[in-house]
């Protein structure tokens, strides 16, 4: 079996809500059929590729790609960290239930991920205690930042700690609006500014003492961990030697980035198998970023050709980990 951990929609309801007008979500769709985009006020377009929308699209994908089952998530615009308490509630509900209405057309390919109104935590639990009673998901996805706040914020600390209790898989995904300062040429905003985004959360949480005060938490961290698991003897070297870093916590990194899951959306091979090394296959599952540009077309091909992994670690790659995640 193999399960896309990392695959993203945007149920239709989201778009026709752009299109209609329905809810003041600062965007507008351009153009008709296969050329449409949406537009949003706070400068990003992105296309609104069939497999976003249309289950059957996805399916297909799917079977193009090998894939048996995918774990579908909204694609990080449909957030809204900028809205107000109302707002924010209404859009999160509606994609939830979008997300369901597309598991529920195909139960035996598809699971589903909600989102939170992080920016408004009282919100952000009541939506998630209802997505575990009402849809039975077993995952959140939730930004690296909520509109430049850190994650390790107290205020967010009740959202993480019930996520904890109820035993919520919660995959991080880097969230911007527009080009970042000196990123603003060669898509640098995404080739480096995404993993920087996941890196610099990382090393919050764990400095922060946050990942200590929830050490039951599972947190997930899309490409591949960003920056940090090539980086993390420096994290290790910094915590040893620096008191700004060892002032709160006193686990090391290494132990710290243990913690966390992977997805395999690296597309060098020999990461794959680095990574797998560095942290265990148990930590590490297929992903595809789907259907965005910077997702794997070839995901099986890039874990197959992942040196020095063994059938069983390519296994747990595969599905394992993610049926583990999922409880089933």
């Amino acid at each position: 079996m193999n399960i896309d951990f990392h695959s993203h929609v945007i149920p239709q309801a989201f778009v026709e809500a752009i299109a209609t007008g329905t809810l003041p979500l600062m965007a507008h769709i351009d153009g008709a059929g296969a050329e449409r985009k949406v537009v949003h006020a706070q400068g990003y377009v992105y296309p609104l590729f069939a497999e976003f929308t249309d289950v059957s699209a996805k399916i297909a994908a799917m079977d193009r790609k090998g894939l048996d089952i995918s774990v579908l998530s909204p694609a990080p615009p449909t957030f809204t960290y900028w809205s107000d308490e109302q707002l924010a509630t209404d859009v999160t509900r509606l994609v939830n239930d979008g997300v369901a209405e597309m598991v529920a057309q195909r139960p035996d390919r598809l699971r589903g991920m909600g989102i939170l109104p992080m920016q408004h935590p009282d919100a952000a639990v009541a939506e998630l205690e209802r997505i575990v009673a009402v849809h039975g998901f077993r995952a959140v996805e939730i930004g690296t930042r909520i509109e430049g706040a850190k994650l390790s914020d107290p205020r967010f600390r009740p959202v993480l700690r019930r996520a904890q209790e109820l035993e919520v898989f919660v995959m991080t995904h880097p969230y911007y609006i527009g080009n970042k300062s000196g990123l603003e040429d060669y898509y640098l905003t995404n080739l480096i500014g995404n993993p920087l985004e996941t890196a610099l959360m990382v090393a919050d949480l764990m400095f922060s003492g946050t990942l200590d005060d929830l050490p039951e938490l599972k947190l997930g961290l899309a490409h591949g961990g960003g920056f940090v698991p090539y980086q993390i003897g420096r994290l290790v070297r910094g915590h040893r030697m620096r008191s700004e870093t060892n002032a709160v916590s006193s686990t090391s990194p290494l132990e710290l980035m243990r913690r966390f899951y992977f997805d395999t959306v690296l597309f060098e091979p020999r990461s794959i198998s680095f990574l797998a090394e560095l942290v265990g296959a148990d930590k590490v599952f297929l992903g595809t970023d789907a259907p965005f540009d910077m997702g794997d077309e070839e995901p099986l091909n890039t874990i197959s050709a992942a040196p020095g992994l063994t059938d069983a670690q390519r296994r747990r790659i595969c599905a394992g980990t993610a049926l583990a995640l999922l409880g089933e």
